[in-house]
């Protein structure tokens, strides 16, 4: 069984200033509750092929993971995969202008579970929707304030 999980909101910043901010990864252990650390494999800026470690925690484990840039629209769109560990994953972000002032963010994860981690699934599923739903929010949060 497949996961594929997305979550949206609206972030009254504009489109420049979300995707800017939540396209960094050095911001990431800043929104995303989980990440602990984010650590430039490749030199900075991002851009395709561009490569980030990533330590986080997740239902109670330790996870240390690199994620790949594979597509980078600016402002737009970003994809990035790993292929490692039990989970292999691809996360995607979308930005569209909601109104003259704020963003709609769309969060997205996806990946084939192997070994054990496959008759999770279900469970998995549900546990990063709950996740990604206070990350965005965290997000929204940081953002709104400045």
């Amino acid at each position: 069984m497949s996961v594929n999980v997305m979550v949206e909101t609206t972030i009254n910043r504009p489109v420049s200033e979300v995707a800017a901010y939540a396209a960094d990864p050095s911001n990431a252990p800043r929104w995303y509750r989980r990440i602990k650390a984010a650590e430039w494999v490749t030199e900075p800026p991002l851009r395709l092929t561009s490569r980030v470690k990533f330590s986080a925690k997740f239902l109670g484990k330790q996870l240390v993971y690199t994620y790949e840039i594979i597509v980078l629209t600016p402002g737009e769109l970003l994809v990035m995969r790993t292929t490692e560990g039990p989970f292999p994953m691809e996360t995607t972000y979308t930005w569209t202008q909601a109104s003259t002032t704020s963003t709609r963010m769309t969060l997205r994860n996806r990946g084939e579970p192997v070994g054990f981690s496959k008759l999770m699934a279900p469970f998995i599923s549900q546990a990063m929707k709950r996740a990604m739903r206070q990350d965005l929010q965290q997000l929204k949060i940081l953002l709104e304030a400045t």
